[in-house]
């Protein structure tokens, strides 16, 4: 007899007479009473618990409840990471799925109500967390945007980025809301003073639309600086070299071709069999949208990567969609290699876990050099390259670049300030010299007069007083030593961590350690709100639009806080 049964070899199945086992049919260990089995330990666990309590009392509290309650905290969990809905746990096939990998035929999933609850619980416990962790915070830098859900309501996202005492970059989501008002002063405000930290707050960075529109109002109502994202403005300016340039006519049988297996399944089914015929990785063509970082890219080197099987399925079908002649791929690849930089810093600037705001400088200044013109250049070429540039540095030119210059000056991998023009560098460390002026003199106590009779002063406290120069040239010494030992340190290699080189020397320069860590933690694009997109869209579908918007919020933000933390 086989015992390694049901319920943890409480029943076991017999052998037939050809030595199978009768998977249809168990048998009680203890009283040897049978029962038909479907695969369902309900009955049987009616039986223990009915006929033998000492046996079912031991399974039911060391496997049924501690399994149960594993469970439970795991389904609250992925829900809450993935935002899947709260009433998937009534599926039937996921029961079966979490009993077959329990091992516990009799688990049950929690009602909806009950996942709900736990939700609601774990969202307020992640709140609190980062609630204690801002109010430690010296200063914050917000990243705001906005987008339409599928029901046309405008949602704006906020959310938080600082350097902690530990010096670690800290950033997650403040809020995902919807909002009513054209503008969004209000919003932010209100989001910064939900969660009290309207004395800190030092930038807010959007995109570019905003930049020239609505934001240009909404920076003026706030009472902090504004850092337009540098991806859009790198992004924007693409756009604009592209549309003057010699590139537009092999751009649009680009997308004539991308259109032509996008909108067929058959073409798209045919595609993908000659990719799997050459050997080649099975992909669907992709267009290339404008508000899409580096799209353009991404589908010239599509069509490229499969340019053979294109060239095949094209001729076959004898289509009016035709495929690039040489010439046209060779223009082609001269974009590419026009692009492919600016994807490269596009990407760079975007990392949310590392400081970036100080890399912008340096960044836009490698592209500048990047797109000179060279005397083998194609006209074409030499045209997108000096529309580029123009664009680029009249976009430059309106971003926060007093915010960009002191962000650049005191990470120490590019202090010596060679992205700037020689006749800039000393104005930039003036910036930096008024900067802990001021916060040196915040820093000092207010003394309040009294009216006491005064002493008689004895000569020697004469002979002080008369020796003393002027507090403010003894400052201004002070501070002037500062920048020296700064300046005078190493250079930091470019794949070190200007956070770490920091927490290494706050001690040697504490008077700039606190201006470094305000300039440092604003991130140089919106990419921490554009990723809330996705999840949102997740969210704010067709199925789950009776969603109220503190609902939205509460998924989305959970969301966001889960998924950073380390497993």
């Amino acid at each position: 007899m086989e015992k390694d049964g049901p319920l943890g070899g409480k029943f076991y199945f017999k052998k037939l007479p050809n030595g199978v086992l009768d998977k249809t049919r168990v048998t009680c260990t203890i009283c040897e009473a049978e029962f038909r089995y479907h695969r369902s330990n309900s009955s049987l666990g009616y039986h223990l618990r009915a006929k033998h309590p000492a046996e079912s009392q031991d399974y039911r509290g060391l496997k049924t409840e501690e399994v149960s309650e594993k469970l439970t905290s795991a389904l609250v969990v992925w829900i809450a990471k993935s935002c899947r809905p709260a009433s998937m746990v009534e599926d039937d096939g996921l029961k079966e799925v979490l009993r077959a990998a329990s091992g516990d035929m009799c688990y049950n999933p929690p009602s909806t109500e009950t996942i709900v609850s736990r939700l609601r619980a774990v969202y307020e416990d992640q709140r609190a967390q980062r609630h204690t962790t801002l109010l430690g915070a010296m200063n914050v830098a917000l990243t705001g945007d906005h987008w339409t859900s599928v029901d046309s309501d405008n949602y704006c996202a906020v959310t938080a980025h600082f350097i902690d005492n530990d010096w670690a970059l800290q950033s997650f989501a403040l809020a995902v809301s919807k909002t009513e008002e054209r503008h969004y002063a209000d919003h932010f405000l209100s989001v910064a003073n939900e969660w009290k930290i309207g004395d800190k707050l030092t930038t807010l960075g959007t995109d570019s639309a905003w930049l020239y529109g609505n934001m240009v109002d909404v920076a003026s109502l706030l009472p902090f600086e504004h850092m337009p994202c540098t991806a859009h403005i790198l992004q924007s300016a693409i756009t604009v070299a592209l549309n003057d340039s010699g590139f537009e006519r092999v751009l649009a049988k680009c997308r004539e071709i991308v259109g032509h297996f996008e909108d067929s399944p058959a073409n798209a089914q045919e595609l993908n069999a000659q990719q799997a015929a050459h050997g080649h990785n099975t992909e669907a063509l992709v267009q290339d949208a404008q508000t899409r970082w580096n799209s353009t890219l991404e589908m010239i080197k599509q069509i490229q990567r499969n340019k053979s099987v294109l060239t095949s399925i094209l001729a076959q079908q004898n289509s009016t969609v035709t495929m690039l002649t040489e010439q046209e791929l060779d223009r082609l690849q001269k974009l590419e290699e026009l692009l492919e930089p600016c994807r490269y810093v596009t990407e760079l600037l975007g990392g949310e876990r590392y400081v970036s705001c100080s890399m912008v400088l340096p960044a836009l200044r490698h592209l500048f050099w990047v797109m000179e013109p060279l005397d083998d250049d194609p006209v074409y070429v030499v045209t997108f390259k000096m529309v580029f540039t123009t664009d680029l540095a009249q976009r430059r030119a309106s971003s926060n670049l007093t915010w960009l210059k002191i962000a650049t000056a005191l990470d120490p991998r590019f202090k010596d300030l060679k992205c700037l023009p020689k006749d800039e560098r000393r104005e930039v460390w003036t910036l930096v010299h008024d900067l802990l002026m001021a916060e040196t003199q915040a820093q000092q106590p207010s003394v309040q007069i009294k009216e006491e009779p005064s002493p008689k002063k004895s000569k020697m406290s004469i002979f002080l007083l008369g020796s003393s120069d002027s507090d403010t040239e003894e400052e201004e010494d002070s501070i002037g030593r500062c920048l020296d030992r700064y300046k005078a340190e190493p250079k930091a290699g470019a794949g070190e961590c200007p956070l770490q080189w920091w927490l290494k020397r706050e001690g040697a320069h504490a008077r700039l350690a606190s201006i470094a860590r305000k300039y440092l933690s604003t991130p140089a694009t919106t990419v921490p709100c554009e990723s809330l997109f996705s999840l949102s869209g997740d969210v704010t579908e067709k199925k789950r639009a009776s969603l109220s918007s503190e609902e939205v919020n509460r998924i989305v933000c959970l969301s966001n806080w889960l998924s950073a933390q380390k497993d």
